[in-house]
């Protein structure tokens, strides 16, 4: 039934029919919740919000075309907004289809290149699924720091996260920043440190390789949009300083990115200003 509900999303939203929380309408206060993730992880609703966090929600499930579609996309906004280390918390919940191990595996298979979102598996995910009154697959929803729903059905995705982006209350004030471990199953083999931040248009990076290997660094700006990619051809073990210039990049935070031939990966949140 529920891949029928996704066709049959996917098909009629152009038509004018939308996925949405039908419990939770904009601008409603959603009860207080505990769950806990596959890899045990408990998130406390309110606990969370008290922080200061904004968080969302994808409900989705593993045969569900349209969610494979706009997986890396979420997966990439939960790696550009700090890996749920900063203002943004993102969590993926299955529909209580799919076992753990499946629902865990749906990251893996469709999440792409990026760290991806902590899954509640079936038991809970069903629960709060059936909660929030989700029918149509993929819904995202964003609850801000209020408790109040923001957005009942972020749509549609495209393919990157601005849609998500674009669903950030006014105001909120959500920002990029690096993940504070490797990302997703990549095991970064350098270290680096990127200076100064912030910037007024040069920006220097000082690696250490524990290997020769290629290095390629990409910047991404608050909207998941690429805006500057340079290849730094292969390097030798070592450390070495390199020279990246942002002078043509306007004033604001960007998410540096960089990768290696040996698939070590590193974040680092920079500032423009001048």
């Amino acid at each position: 039934m529920n891949q029928r509900y996704a066709f049959a999303f996917a098909l009629a939203l152009p038509l004018g029919l939308t996925a949405q929380t039908s419990n939770y309408p904009i601008g409603s206060t959603v009860a207080d919740f505990t769950i806990t993730d596959t890899h045990g992880e408990t998130y406390n609703l309110y606990a969370l919000t008290a922080a200061g966090k904004h968080v969302i929600l994808d409900f989705f499930f593993y045969g569900c075309g349209p969610c494979q579609i706009n997986a890396p996309a979420y997966s990439q906004l939960h790696e550009t907004y700090g890996c749920n280390d900063g203002d943004l918390i993102c969590i993926s919940v299955n529909n209580g289809d799919d076992t753990d191990a499946i629902a865990e595996q749906f990251g893996v298979d469709f999440g792409g290149n990026y760290s991806h979102p902590p899954t509640i598996g079936q038991v809970q995910g069903g629960a709060l699924t059936s909660t929030f009154g989700v029918s149509y697959f993929p819904t995202a929803c964003i609850i801000g720091t209020d408790n109040k729903i923001k957005d009942d059905d972020i749509w549609p995705i495209n393919n990157n996260m601005a849609s998500f982006v674009a669903a950030f209350p006014p105001g909120s004030n959500i920002q990029p920043m690096a993940c504070a471990v490797g990302i997703g199953e990549h095991v970064a083999r350098f270290s680096t440190t990127v200076y100064p931040s912030p910037s007024t248009g040069q920006v220097y990076l000082d690696l250490a390789l524990e290997q020769a290997t290629e290095v390629q660094v990409t910047v991404t700006d608050g909207l998941g949009q690429v805006v500057l990619t340079n290849n730094l051809g292969r390097m030798t073990a070592g450390a070495t300083v390199r020279t990246l210039d942002l002078n043509a990049m306007a004033d604001g935070a960007y998410l540096l990115r960089i990768t290696t031939g040996n698939s070590g990966i590193i974040n680092q949140r920079i500032i423009l200003a001048r």
